[in-house]
């Protein structure tokens, strides 16, 4: 495989995660932050100058919100840089939240809000940019690739055991074109929404 290939994901075994606390959401929902620890985990260790090439920022800027970032356990410098180049990459593969973990907490319910919508702006953005360049890709990966929707009825227990079963799937699924050279990564996106906003269920927790 070339070197200026980016890395394969890390296999099942290798995965770790982060449970974020209030601090360190706080942290994340911020422009800059939440796309260079994206860079990091799609694209592999890099230096602040590098990072900042790659999102269109300055490497002062860059250098001290990975540190920021670093305070609450989502980056690592690896200690491979030479001289003040610091070599940085994700300390984990992926991070977790549940709301009801900040109910009560305002800045951190605002910091949820704005992530989440973060997150839903990144997902357009890079869907688009495939759209503009689907055209020159084989018809076997335009027709494998793309977007689908459906709904379902169902209690929250029940979407949870759902998530679960996808989710088993997406690992199952992970490493499997590893060493084939006609695979590419593919980012994999699982979002719900309650279809029936102006109908919330009565007896349970609500704010």
């Amino acid at each position: 495989m070339p070197p200026s290939d980016p890395p394969l994901p890390p296999s099942p075994d290798e995965l770790t995660g982060l449970r974020l606390d209030a601090t360190a959401l706080k942290v994340l929902a911020h422009p800059l932050r939440s796309r260079l620890l994206s860079r990091l985990r799609t694209d592999g260790p890099a230096t602040a100058t590098a990072l900042a090439t790659a999102l269109s920022t300055n490497s002062g800027a860059t250098s001290y919100h990975l540190r920021r970032l670093e305070a609450v356990g989502l980056v690592t410098d690896t200690g491979e840089g030479t001289g003040r180049r610091r070599l940085w990459r994700a300390s984990t593969d992926s991070h977790q939240y549940e709301p009801s973990d900040f109910t009560g907490d305002d800045d951190a319910e605002t910091a949820l809000g704005w992530l989440q919508r973060d997150y839903s702006r990144h997902l357009g953005e890079r869907f688009e940019r495939w759209l503009d360049v689907e055209h020159g890709w084989p018809d076997e990966w335009r027709d494998a690739v793309g977007m689908s929707d459906s709904f379902v009825i169902a209690t929250p227990e029940q979407l949870r055991a759902m998530q679960a079963e996808l989710w088993a799937v997406l690992e199952r699924y992970r490493r499997v074109g590893q060493g084939n050279p006609t695979a590419r990564r593919v980012a994999a996106y699982l979002v719900s929404y309650p279809l029936d906003l102006d109908r919330p269920p009565r007896g349970e927790r609500t704010r």
